[in-house]
């Protein structure tokens, strides 16, 4: 594979990871409200998800393309309904500041990558606009969507961070900053569904 499709390859992987999607949003607002060890069990459900995720596509690459619109098309509105269900509780939630709040489980976050189809169409598209070209050697296709995976895992770390950093504020402006996530999912619906 020539250097410039590598490199063409990690700039998208990398703009395409740290854009907002659901997975981001989610743990962005779960470590505002609940703190990173609390929140711990869903980020690492997020980060499990995500690599199963990427595995698939990189399956799905290499033999099953001819299904692949099929189960898209499906994925697509399975996707923005349980994305429009996630910005309503985000909108809804506010801090219980009891002490009471149980901690994020780590099914919701790997649930979500199952019906998160930014990730689905992100593996997709790297692969057979940077990789197929050159290769499609099983073993090349799982290499690239890990990578992809290690990618995105880093890009949920950042918004983990910035949740932290932002912590304090949240639990004082919650309201308009759980409006902000929540129109940003809903814009996440959009570009699905346009």
């Amino acid at each position: 594979m020539p250097g410039y499709a590598i490199g063409n390859f990690f700039v998208y992987s990398v703009i395409n990871a740290f854009t907002p999607g659901p997975g981001n949003i989610l743990a962005l607002n779960t470590v505002t409200n609940y703190g990173w060890k609390k929140g711990t069990p869903l980020f690492l459900g997020i980060f499990a998800g995500y690599y199963v995720v990427q595995l698939i596509c990189a399956v799905f690459v290499y033999g099953v393309s001819t299904f692949l619109p099929g189960v898209l098309g499906v994925m697509k509105y399975v996707g923005a309904a349980y994305i429009l269900w996630l910005a309503l509780h985000i909108a809804l939630s506010r801090p219980s500041g009891d002490g009471s709040e149980k901690s994020a489980s780590f099914w919701k976050g790997f649930m979500l990558q199952f019906v998160n189809v930014k990730i689905y169409l992100f593996g997709i598209t790297a692969l057979t606009g940077y990789v197929t070209n050159y290769s499609t050697a099983l073993w090349m296709l799982l290499f690239f969507e890990l990578v992809i995976a290690t990618i995105g895992t880093i890009a949920t770390t950042a918004w983990i961070g910035a949740g932290v950093a932002i912590q304090k504020v949240y639990l004082q402006h919650y309201r308009p900053i759980n409006i902000i996530l929540a129109l940003t999912l809903l814009d996440c619906v959009y570009s699905i569904l346009k």
